[in-house]
């Protein structure tokens, strides 16, 4: 039975070239649509969506990678997405979070551009369209495919700025790995909440912690401009004394402050009870977000505002 994939274009260094000069540039013609797909059974529709660098990759990119895989994926078995590594896991995870159909989406990328030596994208390419159209991935959530290793949205994370091997996944590590001839799967990913958005503002900076940190980042933002706020506290989820004061009252007056530690593994949980820890930080009203990294706690709290979660239940799900 052949299955039918829809591929989305959108940028990135997979789709992209070096110059005579050794500098990485964005190729108008993008070279991903002239491979040839030497795999039984699958039938590829691609579509150049976007032809950005993914720095460039906003929210609102995002919202419309999933109004077409809503509107269009019904015709299809899977769908492939290529895509800069940078923000990948950022778009990976917001995807994850729409009421997808009931099919295979995968996201790929490459570490070396199509014309550089030991390129990866055309593997990484090949390798996403196996895992799309492979009935086992179906029902998995959304799944990023990169050296031979298929990742959850929820926790893959870029770990090395070159390395192609750089997408890994902390504390749990990989769902499943690509062999010569098979898919195999060994985790199963948690049930998710989903939500359907045609639309998607709002401005939630990330705030990062450091030692001998005051309130200077804090003082300068604006609340009646902001929406929410990311802090990347220490360790177990604890902040300086000064900070947390300030995040205390800023919560008071409304502002929904999501937590993730700034440890590459492990969870965020209210410990520690003295003034700043984790324990006065929750009981003042801060979310804590479990295995999340700041980026994506962003995106969750960002989707959730615009669905509109507020008091109670947001906690519930942000905490969830």
């Amino acid at each position: 039975m052949t299955k039918r994939i829809l591929v989305l274009h959108t940028g990135g260094t997979i789709s992209m070239q070096a110059d005579t000069t050794g500098k990485v540039v964005t190729n108008e013609h993008n070279p991903m649509n002239h491979i040839a797909v030497p795999l039984e059974g699958v039938q590829v529709t691609a579509l150049d969506i976007f032809n950005i660098p993914s720095p460039h990759m906003t929210p609102q990119h995002m919202l419309q990678l999933y109004k077409r895989i809503k509107a269009d994926g019904k015709h299809f078995d899977g769908v492939v997405i290529t895509h800069g590594t940078d923000t990948l896991e950022e778009t990976a995870y917001f995807l994850d979070t729409m009421e997808l159909p009931n099919i295979p989406v995968v996201l790929t990328g490459a570490m070396r551009s199509s014309n550089e030596l030991g390129s990866d994208g055309v593997y990484n390419y090949l390798s996403a369209l196996r895992v799309a159209s492979d009935e086992k991935a179906r029902g998995k959530g959304v799944l990023v495919v990169m050296n031979d290793e298929i990742h959850s949205a929820k926790y893959v994370t870029k770990t090395h700025t070159t390395n192609v091997s750089t997408f890994q996944t902390p504390t749990h590590g990989p769902l499943g790995l690509i062999m010569k001839k098979e898919i195999l799967y060994f985790k199963t990913a948690e049930p998710r909440v989903h939500f359907h958005l045609n639309k998607i503002t709002g401005l939630i900076p990330i705030i990062p912690t450091y030692a001998g940190m005051t309130t200077e980042l804090l003082d300068m933002l604006d609340l009646k401009k902001i929406d929410g706020l990311i802090i990347e506290a220490f360790g177990a989820g604890n902040l300086p004394q000064e900070v947390a004061q300030k995040l205390s009252h800023m919560t008071a007056c409304g502002l929904p402050i999501a937590l993730v530690s700034r440890c590459f593994n492990g969870i965020a949980e209210p410990v520690y009870a003295y003034e700043g820890g984790g324990v006065t930080l929750h009981e003042a009203g801060i979310m804590f977000v479990k295995e999340l990294n700041a980026p994506k706690a962003r995106i969750k709290l960002l989707i959730a505002l615009n669905a509109g979660l507020q008091g109670q239940t947001l906690k519930n799900y942000i905490e969830g």
